[in-house]
C-alpha cells in the first residue's frame, strides 16, 4: 500500500522560508520520480517541482531560483526547501508519485502573509 505523508507546512511572512517533507512507503523509493504540486484557494492544482531517480530536478517558472527539491533515499523522503516566499505561494502543497497509478499525499498548508 502506497502512502505519502507531507509535513512542514505553516504560516510565514513574505520573504521567509519553509521546508516541506514527504515520507513515502509502499514504493521502491530510490527509483521513484517524485513531484510537488500546490493548490491555491479557488484555483486548480499546479505542478511545482520534480526530482527523478538520478536526482535531476525541474521547476515551475514561478518557483525557479527560490525552491529546491531534494531526496533522501535512505529515509524514503523528498523535501521542498522554499525560500523568499511570496503571498502567491500560499496553498496546500501535495507530493505525488506514480506506482501503477498516481498517488497523492494528504497535503500540508502553507500560508504566506504580506
Amino acid at each position: 500500500q502506497v502512502q505519502l505523508v507531507e509535513s512542514g507546512g505553516g504560516s510565514v511572512q513574505a520573504g521567509g522560508s519553509l521546508r516541506l517533507s514527504c515520507a513515502a512507503s509502499g514504493i521502491i523509493f530510490s527509483s521513484a520520480v517524485m513531484n510537488w504540486y500546490r493548490q491555491a484557494p479557488g484555483k486548480q492544482r499546479e505542478w511545482v517541482a520534480q526530482i527523478n531517480s538520478l536526482g535531476t530536478t525541474n521547476y515551475a517558472d514561478s518557483v525557479k531560483g527560490r525552491f529546491t527539491i531534494s531526496r533522501d533515499n535512505a529515509k524514503n523522503t523528498v523535501h521542498l526547501q522554499m525560500n523568499s516566499l511570496k503571498p502567491e505561494d500560499t496553498g496546500v502543497y501535495y507530493c505525488s508519485t506514480v506506482s501503477a497509478r498516481l498517488y497523492w499525499g494528504q497535503g500540508t498548508q502553507v500560508t504566506v502573509s504580506s
